[in-house]
């Protein structure tokens, strides 16, 4: 009789411990993220990533997102709020990982699009159709071009440089970038270089929000 509540004593304990361990090993994670951050910058943000916002702004959003990802279609209009009820206080980057089988052709597009100068207007080309060209998660690249061609792109020149040895390079280093920084999945974000403590829009919205009261 007395060996039951000491198999659940065990049990209880081993329970703590782990819930323990894992919320240690996020606290760290999320030093190391934010050291990092501090001392090399490179990894989080790169000179031809995308981006959105005030330059001087004291908080600094980066996204890994992959426009197949029906999650960031849903996350891009409520990140873009969020900058509009803090002006000039938030800048955005984003970052390209390309996880959906197809959707690497497309991240070219955008990346070439981001060449001359409109990468946002052709991101929300892409995703306003996203049900279109990939549904049920299975992209399918070609039907892309149905749908950006009220953007005012050169799409000679769009075709041209999507294809060149230099849209693979940063489709590379995003992905190797991401790596580093342990990203899985789509959408995931980074707050002044700390990862979300768990996933979800309230859990973003408070990330920022406490690094807003922290900058100002």
């Amino acid at each position: 009789m007395k060996q039951k509540p000491l198999v659940i004593f065990s049990a209880v304990f081993l329970l703590l411990a782990f819930v323990a361990g894992a919320l240690y090993y996020k606290s760290q994670k999320s030093a190391a993220a934010v050291e990092a951050y501090r001392h090399d910058r490179t990894t989080f943000v790169r000179d031809y990533s995308p981006t959105h916002g005030n330059a001087d702004a004291k908080v600094e959003i980066v996204e890994f997102f992959d426009p197949a990802c029906d999650t960031c279609k849903e996350f891009y209009p409520m990140v873009k709020k969020l900058m509009d009820d803090h002006p000039g206080k938030i800048r955005l980057y984003e970052r390209y990982a390309p996880f959906h089988n197809g959707s690497e052709s497309v991240v070219k597009l955008l990346a070439a699009a981001n060449m001359q100068g409109k990468f946002w207007e052709t991101l929300e080309a892409v995703f306003a159709a996203q049900a279109n060209w990939a549904p049920q998660h299975r992209p399918q690249p070609e039907l892309v071009w149905n749908y950006i061609g009220g953007v005012g792109l050169d799409i000679r020149r769009l075709r041209q440089d999507m294809n060149s040895p230099e849209m693979d390079k940063i489709v590379q280093q995003d992905l190797a970038d991401g790596q580093k920084l342990n990203v899985k999945a789509t959408p995931e974000f980074f707050v002044n270089g700390k990862p979300l403590p768990s996933w979800g829009w309230d859990q973003l919205k408070s990330l920022v929000q406490d690094e807003l009261s922290a900058a100002y």
